[in-house]
């Protein structure tokens, strides 16, 4: 059953905290450097790029700001990228393994103006434990809801960010690194040219 909810006029297909965890996993997940020639280089270079990244995807807790913390984040990018490809029985576990290695313990909390949503780790937690259990908690609400196929990664050819497909038609294809835009330009090009 998928849980949908009208928030703004806009149809959801998850609670607002599933969405943006699932969002926010995706972006981590591309911030490793590209498999595929040509691709981005390294998005958590140094400790300023994971406070630009924390920052930017509003995460809250205690910080380290050091080498160590920034190389745990990094190393979470690979598991969450194969649980985001995996089949589901292999997906689930990979889920459940995230949450006991984290010892999760899911609670309501309320704070930084966000309505009542789950947290499965304290404040004090380190950064890498909260992003992998934030990941892993929106999985499991994927997984629940049957929403698997809405996990992707970008059909252009040069490109292999994840993606999640929102869209209420489940038409999303392309990455937001302005892969569609030129999948288009391509085409109209293409069909320019056969004129």
């Amino acid at each position: 059953m998928t849980v949908r909810t009208e928030a703004s006029g806009v149809n959801m297909v998850f609670t607002h905290d599933t969405e943006t965890s699932l969002a926010t996993a995706a972006a981590l997940v591309n911030t490793a450097p590209s498999v595929r020639p040509g691709g981005q280089e390294e998005g958590l270079a140094t400790p300023a790029d994971l406070d630009d990244f924390v920052r930017r995807w509003d995460y809250t807790g205690s910080r380290r700001h050091d080498l160590a913390e920034l190389e745990a984040v990094r190393a979470l990018r690979p598991e969450l990228r194969a649980m985001w490809q995996a089949e589901e029985e292999e997906q689930v576990a990979g889920v459940n393994d995230l949450l006991a290695r984290a010892g999760a313990l899911p609670q309501l909390v309320r704070h930084d103006g966000w309505d009542w949503h789950l947290h499965a780790t304290t404040p004090e937690a380190p950064l890498a434990e909260r992003m992998a259990v934030e990941a892993a908690m929106a999985l499991v609400d994927v997984v629940r809801a049957g929403e698997r196929s809405r996990l992707r990664t970008c059909a252009a050819e040069d490109c292999d960010d994840v993606l999640v497909d929102l869209s209420r038609n489940r038409s999303r294809r392309f990455c937001e690194g302005g892969c569609g835009n030129r999948a288009a330009a391509a085409a109209y090009r293409a069909r320019s040219s056969g004129a």
